[in-house]
């Protein structure tokens, strides 16, 4: 399947899915002080930088890119779900939400003080994530952060491993792996975190969050 169709199978599926997620995951923060957290910390290193504008990519609904709002950060979403896109501009009006490709953004280079890759790039196939991750260093600006979070592989020696979606098929990376790969394009790991997962979880994978810099 090449990029195209898989950005497409993907856009597809989730504008199918829109309402229903949007209902099932507005409040997800609630219950997740770790990653409220880091977010905060994500925002506070965003407004030492210059605070420059942050782009939630793979925004869905928009609740993240509302919290990051309420941060003080002065953000905006892109989704690849037109549907998606217009869930998260009915619920707030007063926010930025645009359709577009994270392998393709229509954004100038250097320009964002920070980009939030939450759960975004699980659907992404492990030879297409170089162009994304390509894309997130061009639009950064000298001292911006990326804070990425995804599902961990079982083991180091695992690179990848796809595994089923209720939505479509997804990815899990090794975190040294990947933040290897962000090093490639300029993007050095600051901090990391992982979460094991509760023992009521669906999927038993541990869950990452990656924060990086680009020099």
């Amino acid at each position: 399947m090449t990029e195209l169709q898989t950005l497409r199978t993907t856009r597809e599926s989730y504008d199918a899915v829109a309402h229903t997620y949007a209902e099932l995951f507005h409040d997800s923060l609630r219950d997740r002080p770790l990653e409220r957290a880091l977010l905060s910390a994500f925002a506070e290193l965003v407004r030492a930088n210059g605070d420059g504008e942050v782009a939630d990519l793979g925004c869905g609904p928009g609740y993240v890119t509302a919290h990051l709002q309420g941060l003080g950060l002065n953000a905006f979403g892109v989704d690849a779900s037109p549907v998606m896109v217009d869930l998260a501009r009915e619920a707030n009006p007063g926010l930025r939400f645009e359709v577009g490709s994270m392998a393709a953004l229509d954004i100038a280079d250097g320009s964002l003080g920070g980009v939030l890759s939450r759960w975004s790039v699980i659907h992404t196939p492990p030879q297409d994530l170089p162009a994304v991750f390509a894309e997130i260093a061009r639009v950064l600006a000298p001292g911006g952060h990326l804070l990425i979070d995804f599902p961990a592989t079982e083991g180091p020696h695992q690179e990848t491993q796809a595994y089923d979606h209720a939505v479509v098929t997804a990815y899990r990376w090794s975190p040294d792996r990947l933040a290897a790969l962000l090093r490639d394009y300029g993007l050095t790991e600051t901090a990391r975190t992982v979460i094991a997962p509760k023992p009521t979880d669906q999927r038993q994978f541990q869950e990452v969050q990656l924060l990086a810099c680009k020099a």
